[in-house]
């Protein structure tokens, strides 16, 4: 019987990360992590704000999420911690019943998250259109820039030139070199003149206090009853739809990116094992973070699992160790970050004249009503649904106007035979009964359906009610042609669909 392999052995095989045997890599994920890590911290401690608890309990939540979703998550290099869109949920259960129920809601919107994982609701992401993906990425964009204008409103005027200068430096030192990501190169210049210069603008110790010690784990301080479950369960479910959402989205769009595939179903089980983890170390739960997983993956250009491990990881090191230098980080060299991903993350092709001359006018009005709700409603989720329904309603008016019915008599005028081509469901097949010549045909009609393909109930009903208008004028009618699964539908279903 043959041994097992050594860890040299297994660490020599195709499983070995990039990282181990590349130094650029190594360098690319440790500067990646550091410099999320920096990006993480303004926002988790505002997404704290939202929810309603102390900055501490945001920090936690992106420690944990990112930690645990490097090791179970399904996409490397993506970023997942706490979120706006996870805070806005649960904040009403914060401020109705306390901080326990949100710690329980965040562990059980864990368990939903595994649950449909398993039950495969990742595979829906397939009927997400393009349309739809660059409404999504658009919106997304848009999001971020103006997440960024209160940094940008009411400040003193130095703010406006450090920002100017951060977009300078990260626009113009990847020309110099790529060795160190250009947002880090501008967050320590920037730090450093405003220190150096005692120059008084915000800074991220201005957001609030940053945790003293790493969290502990615990359970939450809530009552065990069914009467707790009927409360927090709602807002867990939600929490749990809108975290896969973003997260899958997230994911598809790293996918096109990087020009690779991941499993989604092992990230939607991996965000529900670090929705738990996070919830028993007392954090507010979480989901992808598209802002930050673009400074990753697009700026950064990080590849691997590391790079989100060592974002979580440097997080808690900088607010632990290095909490008073992290505290006097200008918020000016992090918006100036996030205003050049916003740019980055947006499709300028997609609005170009040209393009907009050759897209389909439904396809661009599918991915304008994207961005319109996502935009009003500060939610992705949403934004995403609508704009699937939308497409949906585009399609179903697209290829409705295709199924098409032509009559050819025979010479001697004995029968007529109508051949139909096209899909029959039920905004086609609504149109079909109109386009038969009921009292002007002969006694014998044929409808050859070897064209078309019958998808629903109502196409049946429908060569039903052509059926029954020619028996009423003693004329019979012979349906042919039909393929395997419309013969099993049409057989299934006819004679059954009549109202009693």
């Amino acid at each position: 019987m043959p041994s097992a392999p050594s860890p040299s052995a297994w660490l020599r095989g195709s499983r070995r990360p990039s990282w181990l045997s590349d130094p650029k890599v190594l360098r690319t994920e440790v500067l990646g992590g550091l410099v999320v890590a920096l990006a993480l911290i303004p926002e988790a401690i505002s997404f704290s704000i939202i929810a309603g608890v102390d900055p501490a309990v945001g920090l936690f939540a992106s420690f944990t999420m990112a930690v645990t979703i490097a090791l179970v998550g399904g996409r490397p290099a993506m970023i997942s911690a706490a979120t706006g869109a996870v805070a806005l949920v649960i904040a009403p259960l914060n401020r109705e019943h306390g901080f326990g129920y949100l710690v329980t809601a965040v562990i059980l919107a864990g368990v939903f998250q595994i649950v449909l994982g398993a039950l495969g609701v990742a595979k829906l992401m397939r009927f997400v259109p393009r349309s739809v993906m660059v409404g999504f990425v658009n919106s997304l964009a848009i999001l971020i820039f103006m997440a960024q204008v209160p940094e940008m409103t009411d400040v003193p005027w130095p703010v406006y030139p450090l920002i100017a200068a951060g977009l300078a430096m990260m626009v113009f030192f990847p020309k110099l070199t790529t060795v160190v990501p250009a947002p880090l190169v501008s967050i320590v210049i920037l730090t450093v003149i405003t220190v150096a210069a005692g120059i008084a603008v915000p800074t991220v110790g201005d957001k609030g206090d940053l945790p003293s010690s790493l969290p502990v784990p615990g359970l939450p301080d809530v009552p065990f009853t069914l009467d707790t479950l009927t409360t927090v369960a709602p807002f867990a479910f939600a929490m749990a739809l809108v975290g896969l959402m973003e997260s899958l989205m997230t994911a598809k769009l790293v996918d096109d990116i990087t020009d690779t595939r991941s499993s989604k179903t092992r990230e939607s089980v991996g965000q529900g094992v670090a929705n738990i983890v996070t919830g028993f170390f007392g954090g507010m739960g979480g989901c992808a973070m598209i802002g930050q997983t673009m400074i990753n993956v697009r700026v950064s250009g990080a590849r691997t699992r590391l790079s989100t491990f060592l974002a979580g990881a440097f997080l808690m090191v900088l607010c632990i160790v290095f909490g008073p230098v992290v505290s006097d980080i200008p918020m000016a060299a992090l918006v100036a970050v996030m205003v050049m991903v916003s740019v980055a993350t947006f499709d300028w092709h997609s609005i170009a004249p040209r393009t907009l001359r050759r897209m389909p006018l439904g396809e661009t009005v599918v991915m304008l009503v994207t961005v319109v709700c996502v935009v009003a409603t500060h939610n992705l989720a949403i934004g995403v649904v609508v704009g699937s329904i939308a497409a949906m309603v585009v399609f179903a008016r697209r290829v409705a106007r295709l199924a098409e019915v032509t009559a050819v008599t025979d010479p001697d005028g004995a029968a007529v035979v109508y051949r139909v081509t096209g899909e029959l469901f039920f905004a086609s097949s609504n149109e079909l009964v109109g386009q038969f010549s009921y009292g002007t045909d002969p006694d014998r009609v044929v409808i050859d359906l070897s064209a078309a393909h019958i998808w629903d109930a109502s196409s049946v009903a429908a060569l039903d009610a052509v059926e029954t208008k020619y028996a009423q004028r003693g004329k019979t009618v012979e349906i042919v042609g039909l393929n395997e699964p419309s013969a099993r539908m049409h057989k299934t279903l006819s004679g059954e669909l009549a109202g009693g």
